[in-house]
């Protein structure tokens, strides 16, 4: 497979597949991913999952770097000031244990990462932003720049093409995108919701998916009749099959699936169906010329509430959270036309095939607790038969106009458990681009480990056996015995070349050559013991003032709250107003109140490319400092004249 659409010093796409297991890494490995994300025991957003140990960790880093995968640790939670020293510790000890980046949510352990690896050529580990840090515009993609040393950025999931797009533009920071799987109903690393109702924080790993619940709606005081659509908060799944030839033109580095909470089966399918359409759109073809309609339904079996593609396509709330379902739902089978005991007839929508053992779900509008379902027992033509009382269906309560779920499939099962247990060998993917012109060397080189090489002979015009990419992929393909495989070979030759078998192999051999001598050199630099542990730096002088006298400093939602909060002798004043508009009028109500307490103004908590006008509009109001609440903002108030004495965040 060519890369035709990669121009020379591309990043090659990245495929990141998630891991709560070993039984998932291995799924991962084998269905054609780059890297792997996962978690261990502490500082990540998924405690719930089996994840790894600090124990595990050399096993599965030897494990993944021998078949040429990259993996990633997720400490994307906050911190508590008690925690960072043992976060530091955590750090030292995966990057002894080979672990390649860690994807981090809390910014002071960001910056310690960025001082370590300055301070000490031991510390090795790669920063990623997770989208936990809501990075969400090109502002903030600079603040984080600014002072952190980061190698790739998880944008927040709650961009569209184009304002991906922007980022990508304005950055030459590596940027991450989510391709598939869940979605939250609040933005990334702002969702306060676990924590309100049950005290489980999302930003400590322990969300409780309070937006996966039904809801009643009440509107002045009357619940609202809401029929079957009570699941109000909670989205459908991602899924961006088709909008990976966009993000590969437009130039995303890393592809990203969640899911280190679901099964191997679930990573065996959906890591091959973007295996082929990432293959696809980098070699410049339709995604559904290697993405066939059974890898599509597989998606919707392994996990599904339904597939959307989120915010690619620009906010649509009513698409994108249709409120009928909050949990897996499967595929839609389609809608029963008649039944009697043991027995239902339906009218098949979707394609989705019927087999005896296949689970099912009756939809009927009602409490998703509460709905039938069972396993078929036998299939004529569109009748499908049950075994009786042995079925536990109450076949009084299932009517025409109802929706058949197909929610389990044996026999794909059976398959996702080979697909994930056929490991291939242990051998190395390399990436061959090929270059050169009559009267010139062919040039052989492979990007990832900055070799090349140059023919002995020039490239001469063909008579009769000219060097296609077939013949090139056949050549530079016999890697038997050398410990790697070729994935894939780029031909930039002009048609009608040629070049003597003998010598294409020698060229072959001289770079394999090359490429060992750099795997053992890279080899011999993993750390195998602990970088010098990082020392915290000292507060600044003056920074804390524990003997200055209590000062009050009150928020206000409304401008009538003002008068009020100045009157009750408030020392300082905050604006958070819905409407942006209303500020310069609040930050004049407190000058004609007193000239001598200070107004602060609160940014949005969210800033999306092309938002900078909130900002202009917040410092034409002239406050005395800004409450920052996101990192666009403090990118853009850095230098702001409203902010002269500093940023107060």
């Amino acid at each position: 497979m060519t890369l035709s659409s990669l121009r020379p010093g591309d990043l090659r796409p990245e495929l990141l597949a998630p891991a709560g297991d070993m039984d998932c890494a291995r799924a991962a490995v084998t269905n054609g991913a780059d890297a792997i994300y996962f978690g261990l025991d502490r500082f990540n957003a998924r405690l719930r999952a089996n994840n790894f140990t600090l124990d595990s960790l050399p096993e599965l880093m030897r494990f993944l770097h021998a078949h040429g995968v990259r993996g990633y640790v997720t400490m994307n939670t906050l911190l508590f000031t008690s925690e960072l020293a043992d976060a530091l510790t955590y750090l030292g000890h995966l990057n002894a244990a080979g672990v390649d980046g860690v994807i981090v949510q809390d910014i002071g352990l960001a910056r310690c990462l960025t001082e370590w690896g300055r301070q000490d050529p031991a510390m090795k580990l790669e920063l990623h932003a997770s989208t936990q840090m809501t990075l969400s515009s090109p502002d903030g993609l600079e603040f984080a720049a600014g002072f952190l040393d980061l190698k790739q950025a998880v944008l927040a999931r709650e961009l569209s093409l184009e304002e991906i797009g922007q980022c990508i533009r304005h950055t030459d920071i590596p940027l991450e995108v989510f391709v598939h799987g869940a979605l939250c109903v609040a933005y990334s690393g702002q969702c306060l919701t676990s924590e309100s109702l049950g005290q489980r924080s999302a930003n400590r790993g322990e969300c409780a998916q309070a937006c996966r619940l039904p809801y009643t709606l009440v509107v002045d005081g009357k619940a609202v009749p809401l029929g079957e659509r009570r699941y109000l908060l909670s989205p459908q799944d991602l899924c961006a099959l088709d909008r990976i030839p966009d993000l590969v033109r437009m130039g995303v580095k890393s592809y990203k699936i969640e899911g280190r909470l679901k099964s191997p089966e679930y990573v065996a399918a959906v890591t091959a169906a973007y295996r082929k359409a990432l293959d696809a759109a980098c070699a410049g073809i339709p995604v559904d010329e290697l993405v066939t309609a059974r890898d599509r339904y597989a998606l919707q079996m392994v996990f599904s509430r339904g597939f959307s593609t989120g915010w690619l396509d620009g906010t649509d709330h009513p698409r994108l959270t249709h409120g009928r379902h909050g949990k897996k739902r499967g595929a839609y089978a389609g809608t029963i036309v008649d039944s009697s005991q043991g027995w239902l007839d339906i009218r098949p929508e979707g394609n989705v095939p019927l087999a005896p053992g296949d689970g099912f779900v009756i939809d009927a509008g009602e409490d998703r607790n509460e709905e039938q379902g069972g396993r078929i027992w036998k299939v004529q033509r569109n009748r499908l038969f049950f075994h009786g009382k042995a079925s536990g269906i109450d076949w009084s309560k299932v009517r025409p106009g109802q929706k058949l779920w197909k929610t389990d499939d044996p026999a794909l099962n059976a398959e996702l458990k080979k697909m994930r247990e056929h490991l291939p060998e242990a051998v190395l993917p390399l990436h061959l681009a090929c270059t050169g012109s009559a009267g010139e060397p062919l040039t052989v080189s492979c990007p990832e480990y900055g070799c090349s090489v140059q023919s002995t002979q020039p490239l001469q015009t063909a008579e009769k056996r000219p060097l296609t990419p077939e013949v090139l992929e056949q050549q530079l393909g016999r890697l038997g015995g050398t410990g790697f495989r070729l994935a894939s070979c780029e031909c930039r030759l002009p048609e009608g070349l040629m070049l003597p078998l003998s010598i294409l192999n020698q060229t072959r051999r001289a770079l394999v050559e090359q490429i060992q001598t750099v795997r053992q050199e890279r080899e011999a630099s993993v750390p195998t013991r602990l970088p010098e542990p990082f020392v915290l730096p000292a507060l600044p002088a003056g920074a804390a003032t524990p003997d200055a006298p209590p000062h009050l400093s009150v928020l206000c939602r409304r401008p009538e709250q003002i008068p009020s909060v100045l009157d009750a002798g408030a020392d300082a004043v905050y604006l958070d107003f819905e409407d942006l508009r209303d500020y310069a009028a609040g930050v004049e109500a407190v000058r004609r109140h007193t000239k001598s307490i200070p107004v602060f103004l609160a940014t949005p908590r969210i800033q999306k490319p092309s938002e900078t006008g909130y900002f202009k509009l917040m410092e034409r109001a002239e406050p005395d400092g800004v409450l920052i609440r996101n990192l666009g903002a403090a990118q853009y108030f850095r230098h702001s004249p409203c902010t002269a004495s500093g940023i107060f965040p």
